[in-house]
């Protein structure tokens, strides 16, 4: 496939070097000739020096046959220009655009865009691991807005109901394991001390399931 990658600083260039190693076929886009070094020499990809902006630039990139691009500039506003641009003009199938600053991912959704913002996602990760170092995360929605986790039930809540444990929790059974077998459960299931969950929920969900398993499943 054909990926369009705008912007050439240490997220570009991992970007691209990453898609390249899975045989993609990659062009990279920057305004400074001294950015493609981040590529590293073993890069076979195309680049193209030029303003971002500027639609003669992103022809030369292909963007009119590529399958998708990421805008990952440092600037906000210049990722959501052009990807924006990406999809609405050139009708790039796959776009995501970069946010640094949290308090301009409003512009960003603003176009409908898919957005990784680092920060955000960065500070809900360490702020969770300060919280729940007997939870691990396997999945992160969004920028961590949702993830899943996964939690193995204490002897506290052997005998307990589902039901009891996620009440008013603010979350959602993805699956219950037990013994190796995974499914769907229904709330009226007895849980028993090593039982499996795996829990989609908010950083608030989580901080109340948390407490209540600490408990001793009194209420």
């Amino acid at each position: 496939m054909k990926y369009v990658v705008v912007g050439c600083g240490r997220v570009g260039a991992a970007l691209a070097v990453r898609l390249q190693i899975q045989g993609h076929e990659v062009t990279v886009i920057d305004q400074e000739e001294e950015a493609f070094h981040n590529l590293g020499s073993a890069f076979q990809g195309r680049t193209v020096e030029g303003e971002v902006l500027d639609e003669h630039v992103l022809r030369r990139a292909g963007i009119e046959e590529a399958d998708g691009l990421a805008a990952v500039t440092n600037s906000d506003t210049l990722n959501a220009v052009v990807a924006h641009a990406a999809r609405e003009v050139f009708h790039v199938p796959r776009v995501v655009a970069r946010n640094y600053d949290p308090q301009r991912r409003l512009m960003h959704e603003a176009f409908g865009l898919q957005v990784v913002s680092s920060t955000s996602w960065g500070a809900q990760r360490i702020e969770e691991m300060l919280y729940h170092q007997d939870i691990r995360t396997v999945f992160s929605a969004g920028n961590g807005e949702v993830e899943v986790y996964e939690i193995v039930v204490p002897e506290a809540w052997a005998g307990r109901s589902l039901a009891e444990l996620i009440e008013g929790a603010g979350l959602q059974i993805v699956a219950h394991s037990r013994g190796g077998r995974a499914e769907i459960p229904d709330p009226s299931l007895r849980l028993e001390a090593g039982d499996l969950l795996h829990v989609s929920a908010t950083l608030e969900g989580i901080v109340a399931l948390r407490t209540r398993l600490a408990s001793t499943g009194s209420g």
